[in-house]
C-alpha cells in the first residue's frame, strides 16, 4: 500500500511525501507533551458534541428574501423588531434582485430538500409550481396560532393561488395590480372631467390630446404601456383580454383562442399601428421601468402600471409631480374592467428544521400591524381586508376604497406547475403580432397549439 502524501511545489507540479518523514514528525509533535495534547482534544470533542446537541434543540432560523437593496433593507428592519419581540435570533439570506435567480437558488435549495430556507418569499407565479412539487409544508396546522386565518384575506386572491386540495400552503407577504395612471392637468386643460371608463374612452380623449401635445412636445405619447416579450406583456394581454369579455381560461382548461381575445390582441395592435398613440418601441423596448420614466418625464397622457409607480411618481424632481390620478384600467362596453393580479407570497420549505420558528416569523410578518407598515414605507398593498378598513390607512394612503375593489376583482394568470412555459408561448406570440409579423387570429392559432403541445408534455390525460 502507498502511504503517500502530495503537495504542490514551487513549479505548480506535485511532490511526494513519504510516510516515515511525516510520523517521524508527528512523533515529535506529539511526545513531549501528551497529557496537555490529549486534554485540549477531550476539550475540543466535548466542545463539538455540545455545538450538535444545541442545534438539534435550537435549529437555526433562516429566512430567504430578494429585492432592491432599500427593500431588503426593510426587510431586514422587520426581522431586528422581530427578534427584539421575541428572543428568536433569525439569520436572513439576500437574495439577489433578478426575479429569476431568485427563483433559481430556491429551486435548487428546495429541490435538493435541504433544511434552509425555512421561510421565504416567492413571486405569484411560483406558488403553483412549489406546491406541486410538495416543496411547501401546509399551513392550515398553524392557524390557531398567531391569529391568522384565510378569511382575514380576499377570498379570490388566496382561494385561487395558495389553496390546493382543501389546504393553504402559502399566504400573501404583499400584493399588487395592474391600474391606468392619467395626467390630471391635460385631461382637465382639454376638456375631459373624467378618466377613461372605456377603452373607446381612452382612444378618443389620447388620439385628441396626442395630437395638440405634439405641436410643443415631438415625444409625446397617448399611452404606454408593457409590450415587450417579457412576463408583464402577458399580464397586459390578460388585462386586455378579459376587459374584451376574454380571458386564458375556459371550463377549467387553457384556451386563448376565442373571438374575444381576438378582438384585444388586435385592439393592442392598432394602438401602435392604426392609432398610433403608443410608441414603436412598444414591442421591443417597453417593460416597467421604461413605462415609468417615458411617463414621468411628461411625455405620455396615460400609462399601464403597478403599484409602485404612484410614489415615484410624486417625487421632487418628476415632471408630473401633482399632476397624476389613478384609475381602474378601462374595459370594453358592457364588459368588466380586469386588473392582473401580482405580489409575492410567503411559505415554510417542506424540509425545514424550524417550522415552528418560521410560523412566528410568517405570522409577525402578515399581522396587520406589519401589513400597514409596508404600505406605509414602501406602498406595498395588503391582502388583508381589515387593513383598508383601518382609520390610519383610510387617512394616509390615497385612492384606498378604489384600490380594495380592484384588488377584489383582481384576475390571477393561469396556476399551472408549468406556467413558465406557457408564459413563454404566450409572450412570443403576443409580441409577434404586436411587431406587426402576424395578425391577431394567426398569433392566437399559433399560441394555442403549442400550448396544447406544453400540456401534453407536462400533464398527459
Amino acid at each position: 500500500m502507498n502511504f503517500t502524501q502530495t503537495w504542490s511545489g514551487s513549479n505548480g507540479h506535485p511532490r511526494q511525501r513519504s510516510r516515515s518523514r511525516a510520523s517521524r514528525r508527528h512523533v515529535r509533535l506529539a511526545n513531549p507533551n501528551k497529557a496537555l495534547f490529549n486534554l485540549k482534544l477531550l476539550l475540543a470533542l466535548l466542545l463539538a458534541l455540545a455545538v450538535l446537541s444545541c442545534s438539534k434543540t435550537a435549529p437555526r432560523l433562516t429566512f430567504w428574501v430578494g429585492g432592491a437593496p432599500q427593500e431588503v433593507d426593510f426587510w431586514e428592519s422587520l426581522i431586528d423588531d422581530f427578534e427584539n419581540r421575541t428572543g428568536l435570533k433569525v439569520e436572513v439570506i439576500r437574495q439577489p434582485s433578478a426575479t429569476e435567480q431568485r427563483k433559481q437558488g430556491l429551486v435548487l435549495a428546495l429541490g435538493a430538500r435541504q433544511p434552509d430556507p425555512d421561510l421565504f418569499v416567492m413571486d405569484i407565479v411560483w406558488v403553483s409550481q412549489f406546491i406541486r412539487s410538495d416543496w411547501l409544508s401546509p399551513l392550515n396546522g398553524y392557524f390557531d396560532e398567531g391569529g391568522l386565518r384565510p378569511a382575514d384575506y380576499f377570498e379570490n386572491i388566496v382561494d385561487s393561488v395558495d389553496r390546493y386540495d382543501g389546504q393553504y400552503f402559502a399566504l400573501p407577504a404583499f400584493l399588487d395590480v395592474g391600474v391606468l395612471y392619467y395626467r390630471t392637468d391635460l385631461l382637465s386643460r382639454y376638456g375631459f372631467k373624467d378618466p377613461p371608463a372605456t377603452w373607446e374612452d381612452l382612444l378618443r380623449q389620447a388620439v385628441g390630446i396626442q395630437q395638440a401635445e405634439r405641436r410643443r412636445n415631438p415625444n409625446f405619447n397617448g399611452f404606454v404601456w408593457q409590450g415587450a416579450q417579457y412576463e408583464g406583456l402577458v399580464c397586459t394581454l390578460l388585462e386586455f383580454a378579459r376587459s374584451h369579455g376574454g380571458g386564458f381560461q375556459r371550463n377549467g382548461r387553457l384556451d386563448l383562442n376565442q373571438g374575444e381575445n381576438r378582438a384585444a390582441l388586435t385592439f393592442m395592435q392598432d394602438l401602435i399601428h392604426k392609432h398610433g398613440i403608443s410608441p414603436a418601441n412598444t414591442y421591443t423596448e417597453m417593460r416597467e421601468e421604461e413605462v415609468r420614466q417615458a411617463f414621468q418625464r411628461g411625455n405620455a397622457l396615460f400609462e399601464r402600471n403597478w403599484l409602485y409607480a404612484w410614489r415615484l411618481h410624486q417625487r421632487d424632481g418628476s415632471a408630473v409631480q401633482g399632476k397624476v390620478g389613478l384609475a381602474a384600467l378601462p374595459h370594453t362596453a358592457g364588459r368588466a374592467g380586469a386588473a392582473t393580479l401580482g405580489g409575492w407570497h410567503l411559505g415554510i420549505s417542506k424540509h425545514s428544521d424550524a417550522k415552528a420558528q418560521a410560523w412566528r416569523l410568517a405570522a409577525f410578518l402578515l399581522s396587520k400591524e406589519v401589513q400597514k407598515k409596508m404600505l406605509l414605507r414602501l406602498g406595498w398593498y395588503s391582502c388583508r381586508k381589515d387593513v383598508y378598513r383601518d382609520p390610519e390607512m383610510r387617512a394616509k394612503v390615497d385612492h384606498i376604497d378604489l384600490l380594495q375593489n380592484i384588488v377584489a376583482h383582481a384576475v390571477s394568470r393561469p396556476s399551472r406547475p408549468y406556467y413558465d412555459q406557457v408564459s413563454r408561448v404566450i409572450q412570443r406570440h403576443a409580441n409577434d403580432c404586436l411587431a406587426g409579423k402576424t395578425d391577431a387570429r394567426t398569433a392566437l392559432d399559433r399560441m394555442q397549439q403549442e400550448i396544447e403541445q406544453v400540456e401534453k408534455y407536462y400533464a398527459p390525460q
